[in-house]
Order: C-alpha cells, then sequence, then structure tokens
C-alpha cells in the first residue's frame, strides 16, 4: 500500500492517505520538536509521495505549527487545494482570556478565523474538536460549526478526546436538525492503549465516523529504541518514563521478535498493528526528522500474518468497563456457546423462571 491508496473518511466522500501526518512536532517553541527547515523537508517528502492529510491544531507549539504549514504551502494554491488539510480548536492559547478557548461559539469562530490566518488559507477541510468542553452545550458547539460549514471556510467536523455518550449524542442531534455531522473520530490508540475498543470503536463503526488514532507508539515507547537491554536512560522524556513498565516490555519483546522474523523493525510493526484494525481510517504518524518519517511510512508495505496479529492481541487484550463482558457472555448463550445447569442454553430474559431456576 502508498500513501496515494486513499480511503474515504468515515460517512463522507474525503479521501485521504491511509497515513496521515501529524504535525505536532512542527516547531521548537517548546524546547523540542523539528525545525523550521526540517518541518518544511518533511512536508515535503510526505507530499512527494503521494500523501495528502495533513493534522495540527491552534495550540501545537502555541500556534507555530499551523504557520509553519501556511508559509510553507498557502503561496500555492494548487498545491493546497490538493491537500486535506486538518486542525483542532478548544485550546487557549490566551492566557487570563475564558474565552480563548473551549467550545463556545465565540471561541469556535475566533479560533477558526485565528487559524485561517496562520494556516494562509480561506478554508479548513477537517475542523476537529479537540477535546470535550463539559461547560457549554452540545447544541451551541454543534450549531456554531454547522455555521462554518455552511460559511464555506469549513469543509467537514470531526471530534477528538471525548466520550463515546457525548459524542453520540451531538451526532444525533445533529442529524435530527439536519446540521453537518462528524465524519471522524480522533482518539489516541495503540497495543498499549486499547480501552477505546469497549465503546468509542463500536459507536464510531455505527455513527459513520472514520477513526484517526493518535499516538500508535505511545509517545515512542514502541517505536524501537527502548528495550530490557537498554533500560531506562536519562534522555528518556517523563510521558514515555511512565509508560515503560513491565507489560510494556512483554509487548515491546513480542514486537522484536515479529520485526526479526519479518526483517523489518519494531516501529513498522507497531504502526501496521493499528493501521490493520478494524474501522480505523487513516493513522496519525509524527516525525521529527526525514528519516523517521520515511521509516514510518514502510509500515504501509507490512501486513503481519494472522498469527502474529493473535499474539499481539492477546498479549495485550485490554479489560473493558461493563458490560462489555456481560454482553459477551449473552452472545454466547445466544449462539449456544455455553450452558446452564449442564445444558445447552438460550438466553433468556431476567425475571423468566424455568425449572424452579431463576436466571
Amino acid at each position: 500500500m502508498s500513501l496515494d491508496h486513499y480511503v474515504t473518511l468515515g460517512r463522507s466522500g474525503l479521501r485521504v492517505s491511509p497515513f496521515c501526518l501529524g504535525a505536532m512536532t512542527f516547531g521548537e517553541d517548546l524546547g523540542w520538536g523539528s525545525s523550521v527547515k526540517d518541518s518544511e523537508a518533511i512536508l515535503d517528502r510526505y507530499i512527494e509521495l503521494g500523501g495528502n492529510f495533513i493534522d495540527t491544531a491552534n495550540l501545537y507549539t502555541k500556534g507555530h505549527s499551523e504557520k509553519i504549514i501556511g508559509d510553507h504551502l498557502g503561496h500555492d494554491r494548487e498545491k493546497r487545494d490538493r491537500l486535506v488539510i486538518a486542525t483542532k480548536f478548544s485550546g487557549n492559547l490566551y492566557v487570563g482570556d475564558p474565552n480563548g478557548g473551549g467550545s463556545s461559539r465565540k471561541s469556535i469562530v475566533a479560533a477558526c478565523e485565528q487559524s485561517l490566518r496562520r494556516l494562509r488559507t480561506d478554508y479548513i477541510d477537517l475542523y476537529w474538536l479537540h477535546n470535550w468542553d463539559k461547560f457549554t452545550p452540545i447544541e451551541e458547539t454543534m450549531a456554531a460549526l454547522h455555521d462554518l460549514v455552511r460559511s464555506g471556510k469549513v469543509r467537514y467536523i470531526g471530534v477528538s478526546d471525548t466520550p463515546a455518550w457525548k459524542v453520540a449524542q451531538a451526532q444525533l442531534i445533529a442529524q435530527f436538525r439536519g446540521w453537518a455531522p462528524f465524519i471522524g473520530l480522533q482518539i489516541e490508540y495503540s497495543l498499549l492503549e486499547r480501552t477505546i475498543e469497549g465503546e468509542l470503536l463500536p459507536m464510531a463503526e455505527e455513527l459513520g465516523l472514520g477513526v484517526t488514532p493518535w499516538s500508535p507508539l505511545r509517545s515512542g515507547v514502541l517505536s524501537g529504541k527502548y528495550t530490557r537491554q537498554n533500560g531506562l536512560k536519562p534522555e528518556v522524556r517523563p510521558w514515555a518514563a511512565n509508560y515503560l513498565d513491565e507489560q510494556s516490555y512483554v509487548v515491546i519483546d513480542e514486537l522484536q521478535r515479529i520485526a526479526k522474523e519479518l526483517d523489518t523493525t519494531v516501529a513498522r510493526v507497531a504502526l501496521a498493528w493499528v493501521q490493520a484494525r478494524p474501522t480505523v481510517t487513516s493513522t496519525i504518524i509524527g516525525a521529527r526528522t526525514l528519516a523517521q518519517l520515511d521509516d514510518n511510512l514502510k509500515a504501509l508495505d507490512l501486513k503481519l500474518t494472522p498469527a502474529q496479529t493473535a499474539s499481539l492481541d492477546a498479549l495485550t487484550k485490554p479489560k473493558l468497563n461493563f458490560p462489555a463482558d456481560f454482553l459477551e457472555l449473552a452472545r454466547m448463550i445466544q449462539a449456544g456457546g455455553t450452558t446452564i445447569n449442564g445444558q445447552p442454553s438460550q438466553l433468556i430474559p431476567f425475571g423468566v423462571t424455568k425449572k424452579g431456576d431463576h436466571y
């Protein structure tokens, strides 16, 4: 598979690359990340290889990420128009301004205008709600986003890092009122973060949201640079160190084994696992250097065997919240896969008794 093997995002006609270029590392304003020159080189390589999906946010490197993209691409209208540029709102760049962030109509419209200026464009292809603002009624947020779509300043909308029940509420409100719906769901997903399989992924499939996972390498923990042998070094970033426990090393050991079998890298195996998951449309990959980008992109050519996938699944199967286990038992009973009192059983409604037993 290549970057120009485009796929539609969710229940829409928007065609995007199977790997999305994440731009959170663009800019060194926070003391880490890529220089402007390196960021531009990464953009050029991704586009040259057929990539068309770029993801940033107003908050990334205090707005510099958006500006780097705009300064580099904004002067070439033809190139800009063939790209799908996604950015996010919710983050507050203005300390002391209570309306500088969040999901109110005032903050959404202001954030959109500011992003348009930094990106040097007159429209945003995909505008993400970065995270849920519990202090703003979801009707207000969805109405404001619909107005931006109608105005032409935004083409599509998506939602990130929000509980499944709230996303479902927002999506159904939009459906009933004829407003623009979410077409994408951006969430953390990796071999070390699979709890979303309980509620968020099934919701996305049911409501027509294409899933775009972020942090598929768990903040670099699954990049291959951390092993039992090298242990924790002083240069390990704090958030990566938080994930380096025994369970992580068990997964890393298996990734190393599979990578050796396939003559590839640990990072590519971890990325290939995520991209092959049901409901995943386009995985967001970040890179600080061209070498990292080139290495990660090769994961598109990697296909795990059923046995390799099964071994990784078994090692990382998450414990899901109620009623996941109960519903699985119900499905087994309905399919005749279990017994009650030693007899093959079918699901029996609560409160109904049979032969003196209460189920």
